[in-house]
């Protein structure tokens, strides 16, 4: 089908249509190559040799060949779905305001009336994993506002350049945007699309907007794992190994043989299976121990699957493999939020800004909150709320909020010990008063009748100029928080 035939189904505001500039049917382009119907990839060696089925290669599926390659995607979408996102704004104190009332906030809460927050991420981070691009049609009310968002089908869908530069997106695959608008492709400008997607490799996508999922550097890797799954449940099918044997020194016939199997059958098979045989005659019980090619077996899976795991950048910890060297559950998560979770998230974030036009950080941006994370690490989370309300950071009602709380009175204003005062303060207050000088001799006569100070009164005389003294600095750091 040329571009002449493809009728545009969208409205553009400006009233104009341009081009679609698209590759020639038959063109050749380097792989790997994706399947949209089977939803697979085939590798970019298959176009090595014309025979490439008879060279061992077959297609990869996006997920089902390996249950790595699942569980680290299926970490990311769950992980990302369970953050509740905002829209934040920068405040005239340096300070941010949580946006309520825009049409991003409604979006981060209800992004469409058939999908909840959580499901809409969910597949949207699985569609960016597993394939490298998640893309999601907005429709806009009568304001000019983005009031929907639906997810469409990343191997149906992608973008499109026009003859001018500009971008097209060719949206299909949501049943129910199909129902409403009619089951031709849509082409859509670039600004009515939420489009997130992973690096892009030019020389393999005729389109420089296309991600590629970390999948394809695993191919060699899911390749192994699957043959060796493959070779093993074919071996454990078809063999008849078993749990142990019987040895003797003695040189035993064939019915001597069939006659102790027999015996040893009976007591520990069927019915009389745990039974406790009596050998005689030297027999020795052996069991069979596993080969060394079945551990090595058990070795290569094991490197495939950090591989895999190395490619989406994932600890193993966080995927229930190896030891946990990390004290705590906050530590896990922000190992891995310092590499492969907090690009993730900082990806998805900026996109969805990319398409609200907002300005960016730190005037007005999304931002998905990681605290969710620690939800179970109560003994963690205490103890950095109460430093941080010890230290002046937080007022004692912003750490209530933060577990659910109720404000308490007097609580809206951080509070710090009386002597943590600014440097500058300190010359401000008064310098303790000189030691009175020694008496003159005739005064000391005159006064030898009376009875010394007793060291009590000297304590409540010092005890008091201390406390002039913290008030005094009280007053001046009040005043100069008030200026």
């Amino acid at each position: 089908m040329d571009d002449a035939a493809i009728k545009p189904r969208y409205r553009i505001k400006a009233g104009r249509s341009f081009p679609l500039a698209l590759k020639a049917e038959g063109e050749p382009h380097a792989g790997p190559w994706m399947l949209p119907i089977s939803g697979g990839w085939l590798p970019a060696e298959v176009g090595n040799s014309i025979n490439w089925w008879q060279n061992g290669y077959s297609v990869v599926g996006p997920s089902s060949q390996s249950a790595m390659v699942e569980a680290c995607v299926s970490a990311y979408a769950q992980t990302v779905a369970m953050l509740p996102g905002d829209h934040w704004r920068l405040n005239s104190k340096n300070g941010r305001d949580r946006i309520t009332n825009s049409a991003l906030a409604r979006i981060l809460r209800h992004p469409n009336e058939y999908q909840s927050i959580s499901d809409f991420m969910l597949n949207a981070s699985r569609s960016l994993y597993l394939q490298g691009n998640c893309y999601a049609l907005a429709l806009r009310n009568s304001r000019y506002e983005i009031d929907e968002l639906h997810l469409m089908d990343p191997w149906l869908s992608y973008p499109r350049l026009a003859s001018t530069g500009d971008v097209f997106y060719q949206l299909l695959g949501n049943d129910i945007v199909d129902k409403r608008l009619g089951p031709e492709p849509l082409i859509v400008p670039q600004r009515d699309v939420l489009h997130i997607r992973l690096h892009t490799v030019r020389q393999r996508y005729p389109v420089p907007l296309i991600g590629e999922s970390p999948i394809v550097s695993v191919y060699g890797d899911i390749g192994v794992g699957s043959a060796i799954a493959a070779q093993q449940l074919k071996f454990y099918l078809n063999e008849a190994r078993p749990s142990a044997v019987l040895s003797t020194d003695l040189q035993l016939d064939k019915d001597q043989v069939q006659a102790l199997r027999d015996r040893w059958n009976e007591q520990a098979k069927g019915l009389h299976q745990g039974g406790t045989p009596i050998l005689t005659a030297g027999l020795k019980v052996q069991p069979w121990s596993q080969g060394s090619k079945d551990a090595a077996t058990a070795d290569m899976l094991k490197l495939t699957n950090e591989h895999i795991a190395l490619a989406f950048r994932i600890p193993l910890q966080v995927l229930g493999l190896g030891g946990n060297n990390l004290s705590s559950t906050e530590l896990l998560m922000s190992s891995w939020y310092s590499t492969g979770l907090g690009f993730a998230l900082n990806h998805i974030e900026e996109a969805i800004g990319f398409l609200f036009n907002l300005k960016g950080q730190p005037d007005e941006y999304v931002e998905f909150d990681t605290e969710a994370l620690l939800r179970s690490a109560l003994k963690d989370r205490i103890e950095a709320l109460a430093r941080g309300v010890q230290g002046g950071i937080f007022a004692p009602n912003e750490a209530r909020q933060r577990e659910g709380l109720d404000s308490v009175e007097f609580g809206d204003e951080p509070r710090v010990q009386q002597q943590v005062v600014p440097l500058s303060a300190a010359e401000g207050i008064p310098s303790a008063p000189a030691a009175p000088s020694a008496p003159p001799a005739a005064a000391a006569g005159a006064d030898a009748n009376k009875p010394p100070p007793s060291e009590k009164g000297d304590r409540d005389a010092i005890q008091r100029e201390v406390r002039n003294l913290f008030a005094c600095a009280d007053r001046i750091g009040r005043r100069r928080i008030t200026a």
